[in-house]
């Protein structure tokens, strides 16, 4: 990966937006969950926005619960932790404790073999000037989208394809060169990858799922959101 940087030769490579971040040395956030597994980033959004302490819903320890090699095995987030309960007070270092687990411990054995190689050919200090999206797109190249197959595989909500906003939209996107494209391409799926057999491929949370606009009735001062698990 490193030589197909220096050499620009483009990687059919995607990896997830946690492991770019290792790559560039920068924190892992709970966030970053959303990219590798959305329904458990989905739950895990629901503990912090719900309260725990008022609900019978919700009953954990700070333990760390996972198969590995066909059994079970349990390991403790902090030193006493199987003892340790998730409260309203704690539950935001619970998740980060369980993020962690997930995107950085587990693998870290496997992260540090990758970066002892790469950083033998791109040293840490000049690969660490860029974010994680540019760099995928250093390692992946820049995808050709094809706004009419975009166009052809898009639903609305509360929009159809004359209303001014989806018009305007379409001709925005018209005028961007390839550059651009991409980058509207990963706010609104979490990566520049366009699938093989084209935007009629895109994958959703369950599966196959065309890209869908959605109107906000929030107010007009709000700027666009995308939802990157779902499309």
């Amino acid at each position: 990966m490193g030589k197909a940087i220096c050499d620009g030769y483009h990687l059919d490579a995607f990896f997830t937006r946690a492991f770019y971040k290792h790559v560039l040395g920068q924190e892992v956030t709970y966030t970053d969950m959303e990219d590798l597994d959305p329904e458990y980033y989905k739950n895990l959004k629901w503990l912090l926005e719900e309260n725990i302490d008022e609900t019978d819903l919700f009953e954990n320890y700070f333990v760390y619960e996972a198969e590995e090699l066909g059994r079970m095995v349990f390991k403790e987030l902090i030193p006493g932790g199987k003892d340790i309960r998730v409260t309203e007070a704690n539950k935001m270092e619970y998740v980060q404790g369980i993020c962690d687990m997930k995107l950085t411990n587990n693998i870290r054995e496997q992260t540090a073999s990758f970066l002892e190689g790469f950083y033998e050919l791109i040293p840490k200090d000049l690969i660490s000037i860029f974010n994680a999206k540019e760099l995928e797109l250093m390692v992946s190249g820049l995808p050709e989208v094809d706004l009419e197959d975009l166009q052809n595989n898009t639903d609305y909500v509360n929009y159809t394809k004359t209303s001014p906003v989806i018009v305007w939209l379409w001709e925005i996107l018209e005028e961007m060169n390839n550059d651009k494209r991409a980058e509207f391409i990963q706010f609104v799926t979490g990566t520049s990858k366009v699938p093989l057999d084209g935007f009629k491929a895109l994958q959703g949370m369950n599966g196959i799922q065309k890209l869908q606009i959605h109107k906000s009735f929030v107010g007009p001062d709000k700027l666009p959101t995308s939802h990157t698990c779902m499309n």
